[in-house]
């Protein structure tokens, strides 16, 4: 674990000075989080509100951390864990019943002001989205976090061959579906 880290969950942990360390904390992985989450949601304010809920969580549960990942691990684990609670429950809250998450995500990213991307951007974003949860997840984290595989087990608490599985048949179907646009 990065020494930076190690300094600030001594700090977070500390009373006196967990709230300094919290705002660094905040400053530090803020903005990484919130593009994580968005890739995750496709709308702005349902990330924005996402990322605040992950704070939260992180502040009331940084004294259960046991440091057995790194603390970057651990934050993601937690953004990824809300965005996919996030998810689930508008899908059961929709008054249009959602046959799956890639509609419910796809009406987020067409409806989301603040997508500035291309076409060719918005048609890498459709293909994403029709991945699997997990598969698209995983996708992510490789393709625009450049994560390793080793970290992603982590964060996802599955196994390294399973991940590279499951990166390898999503880069598979989205070149398939980049492929086949008119």
């Amino acid at each position: 674990m990065e020494n930076n880290d190690l300094v600030l969950i001594a700090d977070l942990k500390n009373e006196k000075t967990r709230e300094l360390a919290f705002q660094t904390l905040v400053k530090k992985y803020q903005e990484r989080l919130y593009w994580h989450i968005r890739k995750i949601v496709m709308d702005h304010d349902d990330a924005d509100d996402i990322l605040q809920n992950t704070f939260i969580k992180i502040w009331r549960s940084i004294d259960k951390f046991r440091e057995e990942s790194s603390l970057y691990t651990w934050l993601y684990r937690i953004a990824t864990n809300e965005s996919l609670t996030f998810i689930n429950s508008n899908k059961r809250r929709s008054l249009v019943p959602m046959n799956d998450t890639s509609e419910f995500l796809m009406n987020n990213l067409e409806s989301d002001e603040y997508f500035d991307g291309d076409e060719i951007q918005m048609r890498l974003q459709e293909a994403i989205l029709k991945l699997p949860e997990k598969q698209r997840i995983v996708f992510n984290l490789k393709y625009f976090e450049e994560m390793k595989y080793e970290e992603m087990s982590q964060v996802l608490d599955t196994s390294v061959g399973a991940l590279k599985a499951s990166f390898h048949h999503a880069v598979k179907k989205v070149e398939e579906y980049l492929k086949n646009i008119d």
